[in-house]
């Protein structure tokens, strides 16, 4: 036999096994990525997959709704890091292929919640009859970040409950002043900064912080929702020094923020604030200076 004819045999015999590869598991292919770097500002089903691959890992925390917004992107930063992949929160090949080694993916399951308009989680150690029998428990405390000796998996049925306690089988919540427009999710996240941001604060200085919080959501000058906000780079000391999830946040934090969330301001409006002790800024101190609230100083 020629060599000519050895390669052209070595050939088919590849073509051949590629082929009865794809048609074994068509399922897994079809639920693999395209080849598109996935960036902040992407959309589509590409971001679905990201969001609930990294969901079943324990390390995104948002809706499954295919948009590539902070919450994704802090996310695939986490991963990446954890990994030992380049952390530039940008899904491409490399993290891709990683995703796909360290996760599942239901497509089909996937698709049909969100056709259905359901929340839902989509968590590795738990069951898909109890991740869209109660609305979007990983919005609720305690879900969604990565626990120490999963073994991989993503957070436990116990771990993605919505606050209140369950009574016959059935989720009862807790009766809450939420304003329309601010979700389990923003206030579970609101907590965990006031908390990581005016630990050792008297009770109206964290609700000053997280005024703050609400006073840049409606301003022009800073992102429209509570995650952009907070995830904002280089805005919060607790985000840039990876401390925001430190810790657990008591009741008064929470109190603190639903204060905030109805109205209340002790901060006088302000956009900033910064502890003078610390504040090594002149930009900082060059700001107009509002009041001081134990440690901190409100300014715009």
């Amino acid at each position: 036999m020629s060599w000519i004819s050895k390669c052209m045999k070595f050939f088919c015999i590849f073509i051949l096994s590629f082929t009865l590869a794809v048609a074994v598991n068509p399922g897994e292919r079809a639920s693999a990525f395209t080849d598109q770097v996935i960036q902040k500002g992407s959309t589509g089903l590409d971001v679905v997959e990201l969001q609930a691959r990294l969901q079943y890992i324990g390390y995104y925390r948002g809706p499954i709704d295919g948009v590539f917004g902070w919450n994704t992107y802090w996310a695939l930063r986490k991963f990446q890091k954890k990994f030992g992949l380049k952390v530039d929160g940008l899904a491409g090949l490399e993290t891709r292929q990683k995703l796909v080694s360290v996760t599942k993916y239901d497509e089909q399951w996937v698709r049909e919640q969100i056709r259905k308009g359901r929340e839902f989680t989509y968590y590795g150690g738990t069951p898909k009859r109890i991740q869209t029998e109660h609305p979007n428990p990983s919005n609720n405390q305690g879900a969604g970040r990565p626990q120490a000796n999963q073994g991989g998996q993503g957070g436990q049925a116990g771990n993605n409950r919505a606050p209140g306690q369950v009574q016959n089988g059935q989720l009862v919540r807790e009766a809450e002043n939420v304003p329309e427009g601010f979700s389990q999710s923003d206030i579970e996240l609101m907590t965990h900064m006031v908390f990581a941001e005016a630990k050792g604060e008297p009770y109206i200085g964290k609700v000053a912080v997280a005024a703050v919080i609400l006073n840049r959501v409606n301003s022009p000058k800073f992102p429209n929702t509570v995650s952009g906000v907070i995830y904002e780079p280089q805005a919060f000391t607790s985000v840039a020094q990876g401390t925001l999830w430190a810790g657990q946040p008591g009741k008064e934090s929470k109190k603190a923020v639903l204060d905030a969330l109805n109205g209340t301001d002790p901060s006088g409006g302000a956009l900033y604030y910064f502890n003078p002790a610390k504040a090594t800024s002149d930009w900082i101190w060059s700001r107009p200076q509002i009041k001081k609230i134990g440690k901190h100083i409100f300014t715009n």
